[in-house]
C-alpha cells in the first residue's frame, strides 16, 4: 500500500530526528559503529514508526540491535521533546535490522562468480560448427 503524502513527511521528519539524536545525544546507542536510518515507515495513524538500521562493521548487529529495543523508551522520549510542536502523537518506534545491504553483496558474489562465455566466443564455436 502506497504511503500518504502526510505518512511521507511524517517518516522523513522522524528520521531526521532520530539521525540527529544517534549522531549528537545517543551515541553510546550504536554500540561504537556507524549507525545508518536507511528507511521510516508509518502507519496510517502515524502511532507506530518502524525503522530501519543498518550498522557498519556488522560484525555485532544483533547485540546492538538488542541495546536499542531495550533503550527505546528513552530514545522516544528523546525524540518527543524534539517534535513536540510539530507533531501531535510521538509515535511508538520499533526497530528493524535492514539487511539489504548484505543481500546486495550476496548477489554480486553470485553474479561475479558465473561462468557467462562472451559473446565473441560463442560466435567463434559457431562458425567453427559449420
Amino acid at each position: 500500500m502506497e504511503e500518504s503524502t502526510r505518512q511521507k513527511k511524517f517518516s522523513r521528519l522522524i528520521q531526521k530526528e532520530l539521525s540527529e539524536i544517534f549522531q549528537k545525544e545517543a551515541k553510546e546507542y550504536a554500540g561504537g559503529s556507524l549507525l545508518t536510518i536507511t528507511i521510516v515507515r508509518t502507519t496510517p495513524d502515524l502511532g507506530l514508526a518502524k525503522v530501519y538500521l543498518s550498522f557498519f562493521p556488522d560484525d555485532k548487529t544483533g547485540e546492538r540491535l538488542a541495546k536499542l529495543q531495550n533503550e527505546k523508551a528513552v530514545i522516544k522520549k528523546i525524540l518527543g521533546g524534539r517534535i513536540r510542536n510539530e507533531v501531535r502523537v510521538i509515535p511508538d518506534i520499533v526497530f528493524f535490522l535492514d539487511d539489504s545491504y548484505n543481500d546486495a553483496n550476496q548477489m554480486n558474489t553470485l553474479i561475479d562468480s558465473l561462468n557467462i562465455p562472451k559473446k565473441e566466443d560463442t560466435k567463434e564455436e559457431n562458425e567453427e560448427e559449420i
